[in-house]
Order: structure tokens, then C-alpha cells, then sequence
């Protein structure tokens, strides 16, 4: 038979050292010509089913049993989702696994929600993202750590807190303010971690991690510690962007950008006091040039301190054809310049970037101050005027000018971003971003200086938590020099692995926009940031000494100790001592707390592991490519030149089934909470924590994830498809005992051994897709395994032998023991996402004891002696003859027809009799697997075949050894209405009259009574 000569051909193979290039492989996938295979069948083909009404042989059949409900809604499946999490020990798991023993972990760091508001989707997504992740490695015998933590300490809480409080706020001192956003935080995680262990999400609840514990508070001080003296952290006096709306710096990854901000843009005029020596030397007649400049925010005229311009660019002198008037331009710009003002623009002089140095220009507010001509890098034409007004307080470009030509930087601008005494008595105290700019343009009219005013709308920081703009100030504050820190965090990244590659590109266009990091704040609810200051010179005492202890501090008491303990206590005699400093007399604390960026950028250093402090994996949303991603890096890169993390995965934001932003305003807002139990009025289903879990797995979340009924109910349908398919195999398991009936591999049907080799890619295939943290293929590899492999192919051909066969035959054992592995794996690859029904479904299943639960028992169970090449070559050239035979009685009942098979003598034919040993069958495994009442093997169709017989021709691609044995073999099939009428048991044509019980049938009753 075939399978004896594969074994021959591959022991001669093995002798002469010729090995399949496919590992363990026997025989290579046979590909066929004339037919594709197709499993499919049309609904009810040859499927044995007992007849309508009361047959008297209904208690003979062995028809699916069992207590598994097809379907549960509304409360009772939320009570089951409850129950399971109880009866299979939900809350316990992350623990047990801990203290098994593995050979390997996984960890994957959490980066920590902010604590200051009710769950949503964004939770959703991102936590049950990781979940999936975490229990598939569980599953697969690896031991996770995973603790969950909070960013508990910001403005937002702060504001929140305080909001509650009305005006009466105001009076609260630092240490009241952190006892009551301490609160309101503590509240916020209460309700957050309710919910995702509701979403069946794996972790110790107890052992979190919060930002604001003194543990986490003194690991934090330790990096700032050996930041600062590395050299990377450093006081300053220069422009950050400063929020008014909350009195305090931001960081870049605190703002936003309002893309339809208006601005009142303005041409201003800067007459040239002192021409250019080398614009004077050429042209004459230029005694009364001005120069024109362009900017979207007047109110920093005030705080002028030179004009830039480009080096190697080209500047003209203009002249007005209306009022004669000359102004300086780049003259790139001149055309559009002529258009704006409405007036022709006749060019006087040319001349060079180069040529304007050293002019001198009048300032258009302060009638004493003159201002220099500058040569600038970051002046560019693609708007204005190619002369850049540079106000050193105002911009971050303008300081670099400053600091490189040596400017001073004054700032008019106060904390509530007003006008300061040092602006003029005419602007002081006026806001600046309204009645401040206001006034500006008015004075710049008196001035005769404003040439032209216009709305220019353009994006705009803001303050991500007041939504309200930002200014450019400068202030002293504490600073990251990224800079310095860059090039290394760059090479870090190069070692990591990031999902999708294509964020990369993102996170190094981030990383060059930082060149410093503002990580002070001036709030009170916050890490303290360990700094004394000197009471005369307002010099900073900061040294490993002084943090050290504060650290020290932190740790014992918290960091509310800061404000609460004597000065004495943070900085004792020992400290003073070993920082050569002066009597505690001398210094007061520090008042500003450090950047929330930065205290969730140390978590490596708080929740890692020191054995190996860099996690497998990163999963968060995109926006935190400028944050959590970027703070983290920069930290760990910092002190431990590395990396904190292997891999990154960024996934997209949850959005409307619209596409649309989520807003209160827009009434497309999705509570989780809503999702799972439904919502106060009966038009909201209850889908239960399942249903949000598969919606995560199945989105593409690499992009933007919509979630709206549409979604939610594909994922419900889709899981009521699924239980449906658990539920026939928990039926035709009723009874069965794999650990006492299970059929060895060896002595099964073909059909069987077939569905375990496809099992076994099955679970390849899904294990690959989990890997890859994409749960979405897991669940499409899923899907076409079921309704290709198993519903369309196996169920249908094996329904027969599983309810008419004898209880204990070979036949049907053999079968049982294959539904049993493909339920166990099926369970078991769709547990990472679908936990709930994995251990309700594993309750039924038979095969281990009361009390044990699937997520104890290990991924999915495949052997490699399931791979099986050859019997996929007989199985497969079969199901090509069986599309042949589909096709020719397209719609029509298989089981009504008899079938001759005609194959010369070949591979072909081998492979059909390994199927069916004798000439003519209706019992063979080749006549159960085509469906058919009989099927006759032979080496041509017979002569006498009657008149309706079908006849069709194709062939089959044998490929055996890798391509070592090749074979194309034709067929010929003969598709005949069979004279046999059906058996009132089993309803296959095969008894010889309709009231007749079929041979097998007979023997088997013959044998029960």
C-alpha cells in the first residue's frame, strides 16, 4: 500500500543522505491541476440525521448530548461571566503562575493609565491588548510579570480635586491640596481597577504600582540622582512653553495642537538706523529703507531684540508704487508681498543675506532702542517675509540667537501670562494673548509702523489639560539636556523591535524635536523636586548627599514629608557636612515638583526586576510615541545605556463607528461599562466582557479602532458561531473518556489522522499570529479552521460514523479522540481572548477532573507525529476526486449516487486503495469521505455504464519527497444514480428496500437486542 512505499522511498532517501528539506517531512503538499480542493458541501450532503417525527429508531441513533447552552444573554450571561471568574479562580491566576516553576518569563511593563477619571475604551483597548498577550504566554509555560500601575500624580488630578473645592481653594496650603488630590486619585484607580478586572484582565490587584507610593517616589529620586550628576539634568534661565490657564511649564508631551487657531498676524515696520557697510558701499538714495517683518503674535514687539535673516538668501529693496515708501524683503517673497499689500513693488537694489550685516534697526514701541541685523539658520521663505523679528524670551529659536550674539532676555510676561511693569505703563497687566495684543497693534498704528494686519489661522499649542493656549516664556527652571542624550537613544532604539516598524520613522522624528526636557513644575501635587536654595544668592544644594537622603526620606515616609517635616530633617548636619555646606539656616526648599512625564519614565526603575530590568515589551497607544515611549528611553538610556524595553508595540486610538473623535459633545461616546451590562435604558445590550474582548482582538489595532453597535454585535455573532461549534463537539464527546477510550494515532481512520495534521497547523499557525501580537490573524486563522476545515469538511463526513456506529467501534472512538484534541485546541487558542467561554466551555469537557481549569493546563496540545505528508497526499488526492464529483451534480444529494473511480495503475491509484481496499465499497473510509452510497475502485470505467452516468475527467499532482518523486495522474469518475434505497436508520442509500434496515444497521441491532 501507498503508505509502506512512502516509508520505503524515505529509508532509501535516508540511506543515500538525500533528507527532505522539510523537517521531518515525508511527503511534499500534492498540488492538483484540473481541480482545487474544496471541503465544502452543500447543506446536509450525506450528513446522517434521524427522520422528522417518531422513528423507531430514534433511541438507536447516538445523536450530540449536552448541558453546554447554546446561547446566554443579558443577565444571565453576565452572572455566568461573573461565575466563571469565581468558580475558575480569575483572581488567583497571576499568582499561581508566579510561583510555578518556568524555564523562561515575560514581562511586560504597564504603562501606567492617569488616575483621574472613569474607565473607557482607551482602557479597554490597551489593557485587554495586553491581556490577550499575557495569557497566551501563560498558556505556553512561560512565567508573565506584569504589575498593573497608575500615574497618580498632575495637574489634571490636581485641578479636578480642586474644582470640587470652588473658590475656597485658594486657600489651601501644599499639603492640603496633596491630601485632596490624593484622595480624588485614589478614587479614580479604585473605579479603573474594578473595571479591568471585570474584563477578566490577569494580574495581582493587590500588588499594583502607583506613582505616588514612597517606594516608587525614592526609585525615581535615584535616576534624577544619577541624572544629575552625569550631567544631564541643569537649571536654567530660558523659554519654555508656560501655560497661564495653569500657572505652571509644560513639556512638549504636554501640549497640543489646535490646528484652527487665529491668530492676528501683522507686517510691521523696522526703519534701518545704520545701513549695512556693504548695502551702503553699492547703492545710494537708501538713507530711508525699512525693514519688513512678519509675525502671528504682536504682543512679543515689545520684547524685540534683533531681526534675522537668511545668510546665503537674497534681500531686495522694494519701492512702493503708492506712497514711495522703500522696505527691505527677501526677494523670493516680493511677488507675493506686491500682491498682498495691493501695489506694485518696483526693485531699487539687490543684495545678499551676507550684505545686511551689521545694520542696525529703530524699534517700532521703545523710540531709544535700536536692534541689530542678524544672520539665523531657522529663517525660512515659505511665509512672511523672510526678515524674522527675534524676541529671546518669546521663542525658542530667538534664544539660540540670543545666546549665540550674546542678547539679553527680558521678560515683560507674568505667571498669569500678563504684561509685567517691565512692558510700559500702557501694557502692564494686560493680558497678552488678547487685550495685550490689542494694544501692541494699536501702538504699532500710532507708530506708523503697522503696514498691514490680517487673520491667520494655523496650529498652536495648547494646554492639553485646559484646552486653553500657551505661551513662550522664559523662567528658571530644571532641564533634561536630551541633547546630549540623543545620538545614544537612537542607537538604543536601533536594538529594539518595534510593531509596526513604521512608528519608528516617529519616534526618531521625536526624539530630534527635543534638544532639552523642562521636568520642573510649579504645582503642589507632584514629587518634590530635591533641591535647598540659598536665602542670599538663591544658589541651588543639590548632590548624591542631599537626594540620597530626601530619597531615603521618601521611602520611609512619603513625599509628603517634604512640606510636612522641619528643614533640619531633610538636610541634616551629616548631609550639610559631606556637601561642604554652609548651616541649614541658610537654605529654604525647593517649591516645584518634577514633570509627570518623568515620574512615569522611571517606572523601569521602580517595577522592573533587576536580574534583567528591561522588559520584553511596551504596549501602548501612539501618543505616547512623544511620552511614556520617549521619557522612558531617555531615562533608562541615561543611566544604563539601554533601552528599558525589547519591543514596542504601538497601537491606535479608539474612535466612533464613524471614524470620529470621541466627545460628550458629539453624543458618540462608548462607556465599556455600558457595553458589558448594558445601559439604563433596554435599547443598550448587555454583550458582556467577551464581546469587548474579541472586539480588541479582532480590530486592526495598528490603526484607529472603531467601536460602535455595528462592531459589537459582528463580535457578538461571531462568538455565538463559535459557541455553536464548541457546543457540537462537547455533544458528540458525551460520554467519552480520552484518558481510558482515546484511539492511538496508528489505528485510526485516514479522515481522523488527516484532521489531526491539520490540527497541528492549526495551532502553528495561531501560536505564530499570538506571537506576533496579532490577535486579529488568531482570530481569522480561527474562523477559516472552523468553517473550511470543520464544518464544511469533517463534521459533515463524520456525522455518520459518530451516530450510527456502534458506541464503542473503532471507528467512532477514532473519531471522538480527534473531536476531542480539536475542542481542546480550539478551547484553548481562543483563550487568551476569550477567557470566559475557554473555562466554560472546559467545565464540559471531558478528560481531567472537577476543579481543575484550562489556564493550568497548557497551551495547545499537538504532536509532530500529527505531521503527516503522505496521508495528507491520500486525503487530499481523494478531495480532488471529490470536487469532481461535487461538480458534476451541482445541488443534488451525493448520497443518492453510486461512484466508479478510474486510475490507471500509479501513486494515484495507492493512494485510493490505502482509502478503500476493495474493488467496490459502501462502508470504506473513501465511501464515507466522498459521501456516496458506494464507490467502485477501478482501472477504467466500465463499458456497460447506463445512459444518465456522469463522466468527467481530471487529475492530481503528486509530490512526494520534496519534488524527489513527482506524478501528475489523470482520473475518470462515473457519478450514477444508485438502486439502492435508503436505510430508515442511518438514511444512507445502501439497504435494498426503503423497508429494510441496511446491513450495518441490521448487524448492529441484531447485536443490542
Amino acid at each position: 500500500m501507498l503508505l509502506c512505499r512512502v516509508r520505503a522511498v524515505s529509508q532509501t532517501l535516508a540511506r543515500c543522505g538525500r533528507r527532505s528539506h522539510r523537517a521531518g517531512g515525508l511527503l511534499h503538499r500534492a498540488l492538483y491541476l484540473s481541480s482545487s480542493r474544496c471541503h465544502g458541501a452543500a447543506p446536509g450532503e450525506g450528513s446522517a440525521q434521524p427522520a422528522e417525527g417518531q422513528s423507531q429508531y430514534r433511541d438507536t441513533v447516538l445523536l450530540p448530548r449536552t448541558d453546554f447552552p447554546m446561547k446566554l444573554t443579558g443577565q444571565k450571561l453576565l452572572d455566568r461571566e461573573v461565575q466563571i471568574q469565581k468558580e475558575c479562580g480569575f483572581a488567583e491566576l497571576y499568582s499561581w503562575q508566579r510561583e510555578r516553576k518556568a524555564k523562561k518569563e515575560f514581562c511586560l511593563h504597564d504603562g501606567p493609565p492617569y488616575a483621574n477619571g472613569d474607565p473607557h475604551v482607551g482602557h479597554a483597548l490597551n489593557k485587554i491588548l495586553k491581556d490577550i498577550r499575557n495569557r497566551f504566554e501563560m498558556l505556553r509555560g512561560r512565567q508573565v510579570h506584569y504589575i498593573p500601575g497608575w500615574d497618580c500624580h498632575g495637574l489634571p488630578i490636581e485641578l479636578k480635586a480642586l474644582g470640587e473645592l470652588g473658590s475656597d481653594s485658594q486657600a489651601l496650603s501644599p499639603l492640603q491640596i496633596r491630601q485632596k488630590a490624593r484622595a480624588f486619585a485614589e478614587g479614580a484607580v479604585a473605579r479603573q481597577k474594578a473595571a479591568f478586572q471585570r474584563w477578566g484582565v490577569m494580574a495581582d490587584w493587590d500588588q499594583c504600582y502607583y506613582t505616588y507610593d514612597g517606594a516608587y517616589e525614592a526609585a525615581q529620586l535615584k535616576v534624577f540622582q544619577e541624572m544629575h550628576s552625569k550631567g544631564f539634568v541643569y537649571q536654567d534661565y530660558k523659554p519654555v512653553y508656560w501655560s497661564p490657564s495653569s500657572r505652571t511649564a509644560l513639556a512638549e508631551a504636554e501640549l497640543e495642537y489646535n490646528p484652527e487657531h487665529v491668530s492676528r498676524a501683522i507686517y510691521a515696520t523696522f526703519p534701518l538706523t545704520t545701513l549695512p557697510p556693504k548695502m551702503a558701499s553699492e547703492a545710494e538714495g537708501l538713507e530711508s529703507v525699512s525693514v519688513l517683518v512678519w509675525t502671528t503674535q504682536p504682543w512679543t514687539i515689545p520684547a524685540n531684540q534683533a531681526v534675522c535673516y537668511m545668510p546665503n538668501a537674497q534681500y531686495s529693496v522694494v519701492k512702493r508704487a503708492d506712497n514711495s515708501q522703500l522696505l527691505l524683503v527677501a526677494s523670493e517673497r516680493t511677488a507675493s508681498m506686491a500682491a498682498l499689500l495691493g501695489t506694485e513693488l518696483e526693485t531699487v537694489g539687490t543684495f545678499t543675506g551676507s550684505q545686511l550685516e551689521g545694520g542696525m534697526c529703530k524699534h517700532p514701541t521703545l523710540p531709544d532702542k535700536q536692534v541689530p541685523l542678524l544672520p539665523a539658520n531657522h529663517v525660512t521663505m515659505g511665509k512672511g517675509t523672510g526678515l524674522v523679528h527675534t524676541a529671546p524670551a518669546h521663542g525658542m529659536e530667538d534664544y539660540s540667537v540670543a545666546s549665540q550674539f550674546k542678547l539679553t532676555v527680558e521678560c515683560m510676561v507674568d505667571e498669569d501670562g500678563k504684561f509685567t511693569a517691565l512692558a510700559g505703563p500702557e501694557l502692564e497687566n494686560l493680558s497678552v494673548m488678547t487685550e495685550g495684543t490689542d494694544k501692541v497693534i494699536s501702538m504699532l498704528k500710532e507708530c506708523g509702523s503697522l503696514v498691514r494686519e490680517e487673520q491667520c489661522v494655523h496650529s498652536y499649542p495648547y494646554d492639553w489639560r485646559t484646552k486653553q493656549p500657551v505661551v513662550i516664556r522664559p523662567s528658571k527652571q530644571w532641564f533634561i539636556n536630551t541633547a546630549s542624550l540623543k545620538d545614544k537613544a537612537k542607537d538604543a532604539l536601533q536594538k529594539v523591535r518595534i510593531v509596526p516598524e513604521s512608528a519608528r520613522a516617529s519616534l526618531l522624528t521625536m526624539l530630534d524635536r527635543r534638544t532639552y526636557w523642562c521636568i520642573s513644575r510649579q504645582r503642589s501635587w507632584g514629587v518634590p523636586i530635591p533641591v535647598f536654595y540659598h536665602r542670599d544668592t538663591g544658589d541651588a544644594l543639590i548632590n548624591k548627599h542631599t537626594v540620597s537622603h530626601v530619597a531615603k526620606l521618601f521611602k520611609e515616609k512619603g513625599s509628603d514629608c517634604w512640606w510636612e517635616l522641619p528643614i533640619e530633617s531633610l538636610l541634616p548636619p551629616e548631609v550639610l557636612k559631606k556637601s561642604k555646606a554652609g548651616p541649614v539656616s541658610d537654605y529654604v526648599r525647593g517649591e516645584d515638583v518634577l514633570d509627570i512625564w518623568f515620574d512615569s519614565g522611571a517606572s523601569w526603575a521602580a517595577v522592573l526586576e533587576e536580574s534583567d530590568s528591561r522588559a520584553d515589551a511596551y504596549v501602548e497607544g501612539k501618543d505616547q510615541i512623544g511620552g511614556w515611549f520617549q521619557s522612558s528611553l531617555l531615562t533608562s538610556v541615561a543611566v544604563r545605556n539601554k533601552a528599558p524595553y525589547k519591543s514596542l508595540v504601538v497601537h491606535g486610538f479608539a474612535v466612533s463607528e464613524k471614524g470620529e473623535k470621541m466627545s460628550k459633545s458629539l453624543g458618540n461616546v462608548v462607556d465599556p461599562d455600558e457595553v458589558i451590562n448594558g445601559g439604563k435604558d433596554s435599547s443598550k445590550s448587555a454583550y458582556g466582557a467577551d464581546v469587548l474582548r474579541w472586539w480588541v482582538a479582532e480590530s486592526n489595532v495598528f490603526s484607529e479602532v472603531q467601536i460602535g453597535p455595528s462592531a459589537l454585535n459582528s463580535a457578538r455573532d461571531s462568538i455565538s458561531k463559535l459557541r455553536n461549534t464548541v457546543r457540537f463537539l462537547l455533544g458528540n464527546l458525551q460520554g467519552f473518556d480520552p484518558r481510558t477510550q482515546a484511539v492511538d494515532p496508528k489505528e485510526m481512520h485516514y479522515i481522523d489522522q488527516y484532521m489531526l495534521h491539520l490540527l497541528r497547523e492549526y495551532s502553528i499557525k495561531v501560536t505564530d499570529a499570538y506571537s506576533e501580537f496579532d490577535a486579529g490573524r488568531a482570530i481569522r486563522v480561527l474562523q477559516a479552521f472552523i468553517s473550511r476545515d470543520l464544518s464544511s469538511f469533517y463534521f459533515s463526513i463524520i456525522k455518520d460514523r459518530l451516530y450510527c456506529d456502534p458506541e464503542d467501534s473503532l471507528g467512532r472512538r477514532s473519531c471522538q479522540t480527534v473531536l476531542e484534541e480539536i475542542l481542546d485546541g480550539v478551547i484553548h487558542s481562543i483563550a487568551p481572548i476569550l477567557p470566559h467561554l475557554a473555562e466554560e466551555a472546559y467545565l464540559h469537557a471531558p478528560g481531567h477532573d472537577k476543579g481543575e481549569t484550562l489556564f493550568k493546563s497548557g497551551w495547545i496540545k499537538s504532536s509532530s507525529v500529527w505531521r503527516q505528508p503522505g496521508l495528507e497526499e491520500a486525503v487530499e488526492g481523494a478531495c480532488a476526486i471529490r470536487d469532481s464529483l461535487l461538480s458534476s451534480i451541482p445541488g443534488k444529494n451525493a448520497a443518492q449516487y453510486d461512484l466508479f473511480i478510474a486510475i490507471e495503475p500509479c501513486l494515484l491509484f495507492e493512494l485510493m486503495e490505502s482509502l478503500q481496499d476493495k474493488p467496490s465499497s459502501t462502508s470504506s473510509q473513501l465511501a464515507e469521505l466522498m459521501m456516496v452510497a458506494r464507490v467502485t475502485l477501478c482501472s477504467a470505467l466500465p463499458r456497460d455504464l447506463p445512459p444518465e452516468a456522469l463522466i468527467t475527467n481530471g487529475s492530481f499532482l503528486i509530490n512526494l519527497e520534496g519534488g524527489v518523486i513527482r506524478e501528475d495522474s489523470a482520473y475518470s469518475i462515473a457519478v450514477v444514480p444508485t438502486s439502492a434505497a435508503r436505510c430508515p436508520r442511518c438514511r444512507r442509500y445502501t439497504a435494498e428496500s426503503a423497508e429494510c434496515l441496511c446491513p450495518r444497521c441490521q448487524t448492529l441491532l441484531s447485536q443490542t437486542h
